[in-house]
C-alpha cells in the first residue's frame, strides 16, 4: 500500500526550478535514502512533504492510514520540564487515559449514581489503553534516551540547560516514539557518537513503518536503506539497493549514457558527411539519398540526450612540503581534568610516520580535548607528549573556532598566507567552489559546509606532514566527502583523524585508538576489524602470564557468569511472571464485560480492584525485566 506519492512535484525559487518532473511512492515498510549535494532541495522536499512548504507544480497524494513523522514537528517548547518528561510528552494521550482510568476508579469508590456508565467507560479506556501501549510508554521513553547517551542525571535535567546536540536528541527520541507510520528524517545522525548511531540503526531495523532518511553518514546509509532517491541536476531518480547499490548502478548508467550520447553524435556526423557529399554530385538520386539520411539524422537527434554534466565538487590534494622523521608522535600517561573533574587518564599514543591513525570513543570522553591537549591548547594534569624531528602539525577544529566571522572568504585565506599573489589565492579558493563573488562573502554567512570547505583549503595550503583532523566530514555533502577521502588516501604524511564517519573509518584506517575515561585502547584494522576484535574479546577471556593474575581472573569470571545465569533465571522468572499476570488481567475483563457481573455493583468494584492491582503488579515486573535486560546487555550478553 502506497503510505504516499508524488507526481510531476516541481518547487522554484525566482524564474530558477530548484527541481522539476519529481514522481514516486513510499509503499509502507520501505526504507529509503535520499542523497544529493548540499543547496540540491533535499530538505525542501521534506517540507513540501509535509506541508510547510507550497508545491509549485504536481501533486502530492498523503493515503488516509499515513501518520507523517518530522523532527520539527517535534521541538521542545517546555524548557522548564525534563528531558525525560519532554520525551513522555510524546504520550500525552496514553497518560491522559491513565489518569481518567485512576479518576474513575477514585469515582467508583463512592458508588455514584452514573456507576454503569462510568464503568463502560472504564472498559473501554483500558481495553485502549492496553491496546496503545500505556503499560510500556515511561519503559519507552526512558530506553530512547538511553540509547541516544543519556544517563539518568541528564534525563533529570530541565530542557533549558541542555546544550544544542542534546535538544535535537530529544526531538529525535520524540519523533521516533511518536506512533507515525512514515517517518522523514532530516540528518538524524548529527550530534550521535558511534554508540548512539548504533541503537538508531537497531530501531530502525526493527521499526515496522516508513522511512525517508537525508544523511551523507554512509555506513548508516548502508545498514539500513534499501532503496535511493537521488536528487541531482533539478530532478530526483530511484535507485533500487543501499548507498552502495546505488552508486554502483549510477556510474553503470552514467557510463552507458555518456557511451550512447557519443556513439550518436559519430553516427550522426558520418550521416551528414554523407549528406554533404551527396548534395555535392546534385543529381536526383543523390538528393533523393540525401534527403532519406536527412530524415534519419533528424531522428537521431529527436532522441539525442545529452548526459547531466558532473555537478561542481570539490578536487584537491594535500601535498606536505618535507618528510618528517619516522617517529612522528609518543604521548605517555597523559592525564586531564577541568575544574578538579576527571576527564581521561593514561592515555598512551604512538604514532610512526606514514600511518593513518583513528581516535573514537563516546561523546565527552575527551577526543577533541585530546587532541587540544597534543597541540599544547590544553596542559595536561601529568604524562610526556613527544613530537618527532621534522614533524609541522596542521589542525582541523570540528567548532571552527579557528575562522574570523568579521573576515571575507579571500581575506581568511591571503591573511593566513600573505606570500601568495590575489591569482594564486583566488585560484586556489575556486578549487574548492568559492568563484566569482563568492570570494568577497563574509565568513559569518557561510554555511556550514562553506566553512568547512574554507578549513581544508587552508589546511590544504599549509603543507604540513602530520594532520590533526576533529570530525572532518562534519557539514559535509557526500560528495565532499568522497573528495576529501580520495586526498587523504593520496596523502604522503600522517593522520591522526576524531571521527564517527564508520564509512571513512573503514576506507583509511591502520588502528584505531578507543578512548574511555581509563584510557586508549589499541585495535589493527579498520572499523569492521575493530568491531569483530570488540565482539571477540566479550567473548574470550583475558589470558595473563602471571599465575595468581591468572586465578584471580578465573574467579571473576566465575562470578560473573554465576551472575549473568542469575541475571537469565531471574529474566526468565519475569518474563513468566508477566504472561500469567496479563492472562489474569485477560481473565478479570471478561468477567468484567459479563452482563450478570456488570448489574452488580459489589462484584464490580472487587474487579476494578483486582484490575488495578493486577497493572500495578504487571508494571513493576514489567520495570525489573527492563533494568534486568539491561544488566544482561551491559554484560554482552543476549537476553
Amino acid at each position: 500500500m502506497a503510505l504516499l506519492s508524488t507526481s510531476n512535484l516541481r518547487k522554484a525559487f525566482g524564474a530558477e526550478d530548484l527541481f522539476s518532473g519529481v514522481s514516486f511512492e513510499i509503499q509502507s515498510g520501505d526504507r529509503i535514502g535520499l542523497v544529493g549535494v548540499n543547496g540540491s532541495g533535499k530538505t525542501t522536499l521534506f517540507k513540501m512533504l509535509t506541508g510547510d512548504l507550497p508545491n509549485d507544480g504536481g501533486e502530492i497524494h498523503l493515503s488516509r492510514d499515513a501518520v507523517i513523522g518530522y523532527m520539527e514537528q517535534h521541538v521542545c517548547n517546555n524548557l522548564e520540564q525534563t528531558a525525560y518528561a519532554e520525551v513522555l510528552s510524546v504520550f500525552a494521550s496514553l497518560l491522559g487515559m491513565e489518569r481518567e482510568l485512576e479518576e474513575i476508579n477514585l469515582a467508583l469508590q463512592g458508588k455514584p449514581q452514573n456507576q454503569t456508565e462510568l464503568i463502560e467507560r472504564q472498559m473501554l479506556l483500558n481495553d485502549r489503553f492496553l491496546r496503545e501501549g500505556g503499560l510500556t510508554c515511561r519503559s519507552r521513553a526512558r530506553s530512547a534516551l538511553l540509547g541516544l547517551g543519556f544517563d539518568d542525571e541528564q534525563n533529570a535535567m530541565p530542557v533549558g540547560v541542555l546544550s544544542g546536540g542534546q535538544k535535537a536528541k530529544l526531538q529525535l527520541a520524540k519523533l521516533l516514539l511518536s506512533g507515525a507510520n512514515l517517518l522523514l528524517l532530516d540528518e538524524p545522525t548529527n550530534h550521535l557518537d558511534i554508540a548512539s548511531v548504533e541503537w538508531l540503526e537497531d530501531f530502525l531495523k526493527g521499526y515496522s513503518g516508513a522511512f525517508l532518511v537525508i544523511s551523507h553518514d554512509r555506513y548508516f546509509l548502508d545498514r539500513v536503506t534499501g532503496r535511493t532517491f537521488e536528487l541531482s541536476n533539478h530532478r530526483l531518480t530511484c535507485y533500487k539497493g543501499n548507498y552502495t547499490t546505488y552508486l554502483a548502478q549510477k556510474q553503470e548508467n552514467d557510463l552507458t549514457a555518456q557511451r550512447k550520447y557519443e556513439s550518436t553524435k559519430k553516427e550522426i556526423s558520418r550521416l551528414e558527411g554523407m549528406v554533404a557529399q551527396q548534395r555535392q554530385w546534385n543529381r536526383e538520386r543523390n538528393i533523393r539519398m540525401a534527403e532519406s539520411k536527412m530524415k534519419v539524422i533528424e531522428r537521431l537527434e529527436s532522441t539525442l540526450v545529452k548526459p547531466d554534466e558532473a555537478e561542481d565538487s570539490i578536487r584537491f590534494r594535500f601535498e606536505p612540503s618535507q618528510r618528517g622523521g619516522n617517529d612522528v608522535l609518543a604521548a605517555s600517561g597523559l592525564s586531564l581534568s577541568f575544574d578538579g573533574a576527571p576527564l581521561f587518564r593514561n592515555v598512551d599514543l604512538e604514532i610512526r610516520r606514514g600511518e593513518r591513525i583513528f581516535l573514537i570513543g563516546p561523546n565527552g570522553c575527551g577526543k577533541t580535548s585530546l587532541l587540544k591537549t597534543l597541540l599544547s591548547r590544553y596542559l595536561p594534569d601529568s604524562g610526556e607528549i613527544r613530537f618527532g624531528a621534522g614533524i609541522d602539525v596542521g589542525y582541523y577544529d570540528q567548532i571552527q573556532e579557528d575562522l574570523h566571522p568579521e573576515k571575507t572568504v579571500i581575506d581568511e585565506i591571503w591573511d593566513s598566507y600573505p606570500s601568495m599573489t590575489q591569482t594564486e589565492v583566488r585560484n586556489a579558493l575556486a578549487i574548492f567552489l568559492f568563484q566569482d563573488d563568492d570570494v568577497f562573502k563574509p565568513v559569518a554567512a557561510l554555511s556550514g559546509g562553506e566553512r568547512a570547505r574554507v578549513l581544508l583549503l587552508r589546511l590544504m595550503l599549509s603543507r604540513a606532514n602530520f594532520l590533526l583532523l576533529d570530525e572532518p566530514t562534519n557539514h559535509l555533502d557526500i560528495g565532499s566527502c568522497e573528495a576529501l577521502e580520495n586526498a587523504l588516501q593520496n596523502y604522503e604524511g600522517t593522520l591522526l583523524i576524531v571521527s564517527h564517519d564508520r564509512y571513512l573509518i573503514n576506507k583509511l584506517a591502520d588502528r584505531i585508538y578507543f578512548l574511555d575515561k581509563d584510557g586508549t585502547t589499541e585495535y589493527i584494522g579498520n572499523y569492521d576489524a575493530y568491531l569483530e576484535r570488540v565482539k571477540e574479546t566479550a567473548k574470550e577471556p583475558v589470558k595473563e602470564q602471571q599465575e595468581p593474575e591468572q586465578k584471580n581472573l578465573y574467579k571473576q569470571r566465575k562470578e560473573q557468569e554465576a551472575k549473568l545465569r542469575k541475571t537469565r533465571a531471574a529474566i526468565k522468572r519475569a518474563e513468566q511472571e508477566m504472561e500469567q499476570l496479563e492472562q489474569e488481567m485477560e481473565q478479570v475483563q471478561t468477567r468484567l464485560h459479563s452482563p450478570e457481573i456488570a448489574a452488580d455493583y459489589e462484584a464490580v468494584m472487587e474487579l476494578t480492584k483486582e484490575l488495578s492491582r493486577l497493572k500495578e503488579q504487571s508494571d513493576s515486573v514489567f520495570l525489573t525485566w527492563s533494568e534486568l535486560s539491561e544488566e544482561l546487555e551491559e554484560a554482552g550478553e543476549s537476553a
